[in-house]
């Protein structure tokens, strides 16, 4: 039967998915706590269950442990507002199906328990260790960064390679510390080697080591990099920067586990999982003979993609909020807040040095806003005022270069009809922008674009905009 329960506090939540799942044929039945469902699973089970994080008395999670404990074949889809690093990797390490985050796509919701049902046939859900790892802080509401925590969670039983992209200052750095505190190797080194902040001659030395008298200053025997992450794992950032010569000794480790220290005659063993990131085009380098192409299907056993904060605009009303929380505590000054208008100014900002340009602005608001409450005029003068014509023109620029390169690409590969996936593109990169400005006023983002709201109010049905 194609029976799904669902079990949150808020009796709104519960009718619109009720209607839902009914019009794909699923029939339901709702609880407002955990203790009733757990009272009925004693003489009933349904074939999947939806369960909200937050409720009185026993929690979603505390409803999961319990449900993959005695029913570890009922698949369990958690959804919450609260959507963080935490919420994610715990709901899946606790052996939730999937992980649904507030506001949510209907459509979405029942394709989930669509999936959830399928599985629950097949009998094919697996368990998920719990971790007591320590945790980076990276925050995310947005799409994207919901599919990074997605990844982390279902990462968190194995140790394969991980090669992450993404701009400068967008958390690379925080990503890989969270895959290593939710992977199995948590409780052992965490390394970290900036491969563009190391001179190429002693790159080698960096990562393997070296003995004593290898070279002139080679006092005694170093223990490289490799050998201090055994059993754990080696962040190398970067990579695409690695000379050459030095990938082919990469290689052949990530093959043989083994190396010799510069100047060694002995075999060193080590057991390390690489997670690799850059913010270059590694194919490109590939083609560009810069970069080994066995080295690189070596790395790219799974890639996580980071957005530019740009791409993420509403994420940075809770990332300034936690950052000047930070900032506050470490400073020993009181918390300081963001007026609406300041924070609008924020969110229309270009931010190219991303999440850490971010990071560095809050920091220097703690310390240089004058009270309690930060105002537009308080802002750094690169966030208060319009960007310079030449910063404008190379902006426009790159992105116009871009979207040349792509229609040059699609129409060489003999697509046809292009227009329309050029324009929903272009639609819903406007529309969240335009209300992300706006603070999602739509009557002004409608405005803004030139539309009427009733305009606006289409294309976000069209879009399927939440």
């Amino acid at each position: 039967m194609k029976n799904v329960w669902l079990v949150d506090d808020d009796a709104s939540i519960r009718f619109v998915l009720e209607k839902a799942l009914a019009r794909a044929d699923f029939q339901t039945e709702s609880f407002s706590n955990g203790q009733d469902v757990l009272t009925a699973l004693t003489y009933d089970q349904p074939a999947v269950l939806i369960s909200d994080v937050r409720m009185p008395g026993i929690d979603g999670m505390a409803l999961l442990e319990e449900i993959a404990e005695q029913h570890p074949n009922l698949p369990v889809i958690i959804m919450t507002a609260h959507s963080d690093l935490d919420s994610a990797v715990n709901a899946f390490q606790k052996g939730a199906f999937e992980y649904l985050a507030k506001p949510f796509d209907l459509d979405e919701a029942v394709s989930l328990v669509e999936r959830a049902y399928q599985a629950s046939s097949q009998n094919n859900k697996a368990k998920r260790p719990s971790s007591n790892g320590k945790q980076p802080d990276i925050i995310g509401e947005a799409p994207a960064m919901q599919e990074v925590f997605r990844a982390i969670g279902k990462l968190s039983v194995s140790s394969m390679s991980v090669l992450i992209n993404g701009e400068s200052g967008t958390g690379k750095e925080l990503v890989a510390g969270a895959l290593h505190n939710h992977s199995p190797r948590r409780e052992q080194p965490f390394i970290a080697l900036n491969m563009a902040a190391i001179p190429k001659d002693l790159v080698e030395s960096e990562l393997f080591g070296h003995e004593k008298g290898a070279f002139t200053g080679a006092d005694s025997i170093r223990r490289g990099r490799f050998e201090q992450a055994n059993g754990g794992t080696l962040f190398l950032d970067e990579i695409g920067d690695m000379p050459l010569d030095v990938q082919t000794r990469l290689l052949r480790v990530l093959a043989d586990g083994e190396f010799y220290r510069v100047g060694g005659h002995h075999s060193v063993k080590v057991d390390v999982r690489i997670i690799a990131a850059t913010h270059q085009d590694l194919e490109r380098l590939v083609e560009q003979g810069e970069f080994r192409e066995d080295l690189f299907h070596r790395l790219n056993v799974v890639r996580l993609k980071l957005p530019p904060l740009r791409e993420r605009r509403e994420d940075i009303a809770k990332l300034s909020e936690n950052f000047l929380a930070r900032s506050a505590k470490e400073l020993k000054v009181p918390c300081k807040i963001l007026t609406p208008e300041a924070l609008n100014v924020m969110q229309a900002f270009h931010w190219p040095g991303n999440v850490r340009q971010l990071e560095n602005s809050c920091r220097w608001l703690t310390v240089m806003a004058p009270g309690d409450v930060i105002n537009v005029a308080d802002l750094p003068e690169e966030l208060n005022q319009p960007l310079k014509t030449a910063n404008s023109e190379a902006i426009e620029g790159d992105w116009l270069d871009a979207f040349q390169h792509w229609l040059e690409q699609e129409l060489h590969q003999g697509k046809e009809d292009i227009w329309p996936q050029v324009q929903a593109q272009l639609e819903t990169r406007l529309i969240k922008t335009a209300l992300a400005v706006c603070h999602g006023h739509k009557q002004e983002a409608a405005l803004k674009i030139g539309w009427g709201r009733n305009t606006l109010t289409r294309k976000l049905k069209e879009r399927n905009f939440t």
